[in-house]
């Protein structure tokens, strides 16, 4: 009996001993584990958040000094309005010559003269106003070369008409990075003058205003980019309007010599 309780015994203690081994195991890997999701959690909390493209924006522009900044999105501002109200022009401008040029010549050979006055009357664009007033011009009695010069004078008039307001566009071009360059002069002297006090040329000093100064600069640069297109695209309407409306004249007076003929 005595050789059973101590066998009993025995096996009671290696059983103890055995349980208390596994416990310490397992204590060492339920920190590990701990450790890693905490070690995750922190490398996920350090990820950086993606800021919204308006507050970026927005960060950017008090960055780059609000001062020089509102100056150069009011450069924006006032160039697109001009550009806009100049692209608008041009597409009410704009008119159908070869149907008008027809639509004359059926006028003035069933009505004359003052059908054909009011069927210019009736469109809209520079090019129907120059064909009024060739044919108030005829119907007041003057010869064909004296309304062909009033035509070049209405037509020239037409074109400065077409072209106004670009000369505002262009400055605002000008403007734009010469306000983003003065803004770099005076981030740079924000620099040094950071130097100066602080003492140190450290990269954590020069960066302040060096920032400063590239943020003012590529903000005016992207707002005369923005601008010349649009000056650019005008320009080009402009020119293919002129055409337009020299060609336009030439044929009314092929059709006024046809009709003075008869």
């Amino acid at each position: 009996m005595k050789k059973i309780f101590m066998f009993l015994a025995v096996m009671g203690v290696m059983a103890f001993s055995a349980q208390n081994a596994a416990a310490q195991d397992e204590q060492p890997a339920d920190t590990t584990a701990t450790e890693v999701v905490a070690e995750t959690t922190e490398a996920t909390d350090a990820l950086p958040e993606e800021v919204p493209m308006h507050q970026a924006l927005k960060t950017k522009f008090i960055e780059g000094g609000a001062g020089f900044m509102a100056l150069v999105i009011a450069c924006l501002i006032l160039g697109l309005a001009l550009c806009i109200e100049r692209i608008l022009y041009l597409s009410f401008s704009k008119t159908n010559t070869k149907k008008l040029l027809a639509k004359i010549e059926e006028a003035l050979k069933n009505g004359g003269v003052e059908a054909a006055t009011e069927v210019c009357r009736s469109t809209r664009g520079p090019v129907a106003s120059i064909f009024t007033q060739a044919f108030l011009r005829l119907a007041d009695g003057q010869s064909l070369e004296e309304v062909e010069k009033s035509v070049v004078s209405y037509g020239g008039v037409a074109a400065s008409q077409m072209e106004q307001n670009l000369s505002w566009i262009s400055l605002f071009i000008a403007i734009a990075p010469s306000l983003g360059f003065l803004g770099t002069v005076i981030g740079m002297i924000q620099a040094f003058d950071a130097i100066m006090v602080a003492g140190d040329m450290s990269p954590a000093v020069v960066a302040g205003g060096m920032k400063v100064a590239l943020i003012t600069t590529v903000g005016g640069l992207i707002v005369a980019v923005i601008l010349q297109i649009f000056y650019n695209y005008i320009l080009s309407q402009v020119e293919s309007l002129t055409i337009d409306m020299e060609d336009a004249t030439i044929s009314l007076m092929d059709i006024l010599v046809k009709y003075q003929g008869k």
